[in-house]
């Protein structure tokens, strides 16, 4: 039967057109997935999907998410991030290319909230991986996300009571109102390098972004996959921070505001 599914032009001129009518149609596409943005099922015979393509140096990856995760787009990645450190995509793929064995691409989930501490509202980023993030050169299965947070001078939270410390050389870049990325120092004292990047702008609220410019400064707090999810509301995100610092499963620094 036919799907819920957007694919955008970009998209559609990557695989072509018989592909994209033939996922249009229902041929290829699964009825449900787990949405490559949040890691919660969805089903595409029941709601808007998007068509996501990961595109490496030599193999690509169509991969589903809920069109209110993201819209229909190309990401370029290395290969060495399409092929490495995850698992792989079952549910939830397209092989483009039959002999490949393609793994899904691990993403940083990014949430914007207001977060209320010490009576005061602070603009908030909360970022949490759709899985396990290794060190470079690790082997294993283990899950390094916040000790290497940590060694970028992040600092743990037991409880959100007070605002968290600068960290200095980081910062939240804010463009014409929306997200663009967070940015971290370059090497040697270089010019800042992406940590993290938007594939397209990402709105936030007039009282997020009017919190930030007051601030100058917006906190951003860490957890690994699985201890956050997607909260649609901000009292039951902040819940859900209160129980990840309470487990030791929280770190925060406050990042300097680039832009307005």
């Amino acid at each position: 039967m036919p799907r819920m599914l957007d694919v955008s032009d970009e998209v559609r001129a990557e695989i072509g057109d018989e592909e994209a009518d033939r996922l249009l149609a229902g041929e290829n596409a699964p009825g449900s997935y787990d949405c490559t943005s949040c890691r919660t099922p969805g089903d595409s015979g029941q709601e808007r999907t998007s068509t996501v393509l990961f595109i490496g140096d030599e193999t690509a990856v169509l991969a589903f998410a809920h069109a209110t995760c993201l819209p229909s787009q190309v990401v370029q990645v290395t290969e060495e991030q399409l092929q490495g450190a995850v698992k792989s995509i079952t549910g939830d793929r397209v092989d483009l290319e039959p002999d490949a064995i393609v793994p899904e691409q691990a993403v940083l989930g990014v949430t914007s909230g207001l977060v209320l501490i010490a009576g005061e509202l602070h603009p908030a980023l909360v970022v949490e991986p759709t899985g396990p993030i290794v060190r470079p050169g690790a082997v294993g299965a283990g899950d390094d996300f916040l000790p290497l947070l940590i060694e970028q001078g992040f600092m743990p939270a037991t409880e959100l009571a007070d605002v968290p410390p600068v960290l200095h050389g980081w910062s939240v870049l804010l463009a014409m109102g929306q997200l663009h990325a967070v940015l971290q120092p370059g090497p040697n004292g270089g010019q800042p390098i992406a940590w993290w990047q938007a594939h397209q702008p990402l709105l936030v609220t007039d009282g997020w972004r009017a919190a930030a410019n007051k601030h100058q400064q917006v906190l951003m707090f860490a957890a690994p996959v699985g201890s956050i999810g997607r909260q649609p509301r901000e009292d039951l995100l902040r819940d859900a921070l209160d129980k990840a610092a309470a487990n030791g499963k929280l770190v925060a620094a406050a990042l300097p505001l680039a832009g307005t």
